[in-house]
């Protein structure tokens, strides 16, 4: 799926080339900590940066302190670590969804950045992850940055696997997401193939699929969703 052009942004030049030099850097000191920069939107004179977990974050998590130390959110607790230092490093502040209440608006801004859409079940849809996404945080920088546009990949996938695969249509075309049914079909026998290997609307998306997350990481995204 080939993504447009990117979006430009009126910049004093020797501004704009520090913007996306930041930018990359962010990009690269991110990369061995199982994160990627998942969109970005320019607000306030400023820029809203998302970061979210990459295929590779298990095996990075898992070796991490959080993972084992027996203590609630761990996943919270570790991205709190990395995504401050990351902010402190350049100058901006880090923002987290489990932050409030108040809680900051991540769907509105990730829907603002042209690389999440809301996919036909409802659930956002990202250009790369599909409906595997995790935004961990986000770092508000003090100037603009170039953002990046892409397509829709919903726009391009005839046969929209994911409007069928809920074994229970809990989520579907035509109505909106039933939590209570999903969690009561979870608790059951029949269940246990979403709570090991994730959602199966989630697996079904075959921009999902490509993005190969370790199904131990959507098992324990289903605990927690469940309270298991």
């Amino acid at each position: 799926m080939a993504g447009r052009q990117a979006k430009q942004t009126w910049l004093v030049p020797d501004i704009a080339v520090y913007a996306q030099m930041i930018l990359k850097q962010i990009a690269q000191r991110i990369d061995p900590l199982g994160l990627f920069v998942m969109g970005a939107f320019n607000q306030d004179q400023g820029a809203i940066v998302l970061l979210g977990a990459a295929d590779t974050f298990w095996s990075v998590f898992t070796k991490a302190p959080e993972y084992s130390d027996d203590i609630a959110n761990p996943i919270d607790r570790w991205s709190k670590r990395h995504i401050n230092a990351l902010a402190s490093e350049h100058g901006g502040s880090a923002i987290f969804p489990s932050d409030g209440p108040p809680y900051a608006p991540f769907i509105a801004w990730a829907l603002k950045s042209g690389r999440f859409w809301q996919s036909p079940t409802g659930m956002m849809v990202h250009d790369t992850a599909g409906l595997m996404i995790s935004i961990r945080g986000a770092v508000r920088l003090p100037f603009a940055v170039q953002t990046q546009l892409s397509e829709n990949p919903c726009d391009t996938c005839a046969e929209q696997p994911c409007a069928t695969a809920c074994p229970v249509n809990a989520l579907s075309l035509t109505a909106m997401y039933d939590v209570p049914t999903c969690k009561a079909y979870l608790d059951t026998p029949a269940g246990d193939s979403c709570m090991t290997g994730g959602c199966h609307v989630r697996t079904a998306c075959p921009v999902s699929q490509s993005f190969n997350r370790d199904p131990e990481q959507s098992a324990f995204h289903m605990r927690a969703f469940t309270g298991r």
